[in-house]
């Protein structure tokens, strides 16, 4: 490593309400299907319902998704939507993401 070089932490601009598995899941699918119901987020991420019911209220709070309740007959549905914050998030964190990979790959060509 060039001593003259700043040290830069290389996982700053990573986003801790993205980043986390679940989250990073939930945005992923919805960013490939415009919106899914509740039933296959559960079954395509295989959670429980209270793991996704608490990871999706963590993104709607953050304005990354919307959810629409509704009615099919008598039984209820959840869709969920991703924003366009949503998905600027997302494209944001896989940026950062890239960036990490790419300083790894260059720093592990070095020589020490």
């Amino acid at each position: 490593m060039d001593d003259d070089a700043p040290l830069t932490n290389p996982v700053a601009g990573l986003d801790n309400t993205i980043h986390q598995r679940v989250r990073l899941g939930i945005l992923t699918v919805l960013c490939e299907a415009e919106r899914a119901d509740f039933g296959y987020l559960r079954t395509t991420l295989e959670l429980t319902d209270g793991n996704l019911s608490s990871n999706l209220a963590t993104l709607e709070h953050a304005g990354l998704v919307e959810l629409d309740k509704t009615y099919e007959g008598r039984r209820p549905r959840t869709w969920v939507r991703v924003t366009a914050a949503g998905r600027k998030a997302l494209a944001d964190e896989i940026a950062v993401l890239e960036a990490l990979v790419l300083r790894v790959n260059g720093t592990s060509r070095r020589t020490p």
